[in-house]
């Protein structure tokens, strides 16, 4: 991505997880664009590493901090202080991005799978929330920003697993939103489209998706990313438990053709 000198998010120290790749690395890139010192967050310590890498390479301030959110308490409460140790002593946003998909069908849905699913897209940011906001509000204050999905309202054939763990984010909004908001902590969501990064000359297969939208196409991980630092920073500091389509138009707008 271009970067441009700006410092919206100057002063600041951001947690993102899931932040190895598409759109927890593109949000993790854009903070440090704005000025943030970012903990990057993933299972890949060599992926991790090229995130800072190249972060830094431009100027920015990052730090990889390694996590695997199984769900337990324990390990969303290993981040939160390994985090915040590393961005030296607190953390003023967090993201809970980190997520995975099975696009099964409801029959060939093992309960294996459906306890993992709800444990990494649930129980996780869960309690990741639970270690970090009490600490923004002894701070004085703080964002969280979730990532929910467009399938969370928008009803398609497959992936009934997935499409119910972002409904639940995008409930947790709200509830954190009024459970914190009141000690200065704001909580808000993204709710993405049909987001990839196909290769040069490649037609993904989610594009279809994307059909009868005004955007008429896929969105990029970008796209996310500059919703979050606007959710993130004091230029939203009068929003509060909303959950922002970033989808292209794709839950709230048909597009029928003459």
């Amino acid at each position: 991505m271009e970067w441009t000198v700006s410092v919206r998010l100057e002063g600041k120290t951001a947690l993102v997880t899931g932040a190895t790749s598409n759109i927890g690395r593109a949000i993790a890139e854009a903070f440090a664009a704005e000025g943030a010192y970012v903990a990057v967050s993933g299972r890949s310590a060599e992926r991790g590493a090229e995130v800072v890498d190249g972060i830094r390479a431009r100027g920015g301030r990052a730090v990889f901090v390694r996590a695997d959110l199984d769900g337990s308490a324990a390990s969303s409460q290993a981040l939160a202080r390994e985090a915040a140790r590393a961005l030296g002593g607190r953390i003023d946003v967090l993201v809970n991005n980190a997520g995975i998909y099975p696009g099964d069908t409801t029959p060939a849905t093992a309960e294996k799978t459906f306890d993992e699913v709800y444990a990494v897209n649930v129980k996780a940011p869960f309690f990741l929330t639970a270690a970090v906001a009490p600490a923004m509000v002894e701070a004085g204050g703080g964002a969280i920003v979730n990532l929910g999905s467009w399938i969370a309202r928008l009803g398609i054939p497959v992936g009934a697993l997935y499409s119910s763990t972002k409904g639940a984010m995008e409930t947790l909004t709200r509830a954190w939103a009024a459970e914190f908001g009141p000690y200065g902590v704001r909580v808000n969501a993204i709710s993405p489209g049909v987001v990839q990064t196909p290769a040069p000359g490649e037609t993904h297969a989610a594009e279809v998706m994307m059909q009868g939208t005004p955007a008429g196409r896929m969105g990029t991980p970008d796209a996310v990313a500059h919703a979050a630092v606007y959710l993130a920073g004091d230029e939203s500091s009068f929003v509060h438990g909303v959950v922002l389509d970033v989808d292209g138009g794709r839950t709230g707008v048909a597009v029928i053709a003459a």
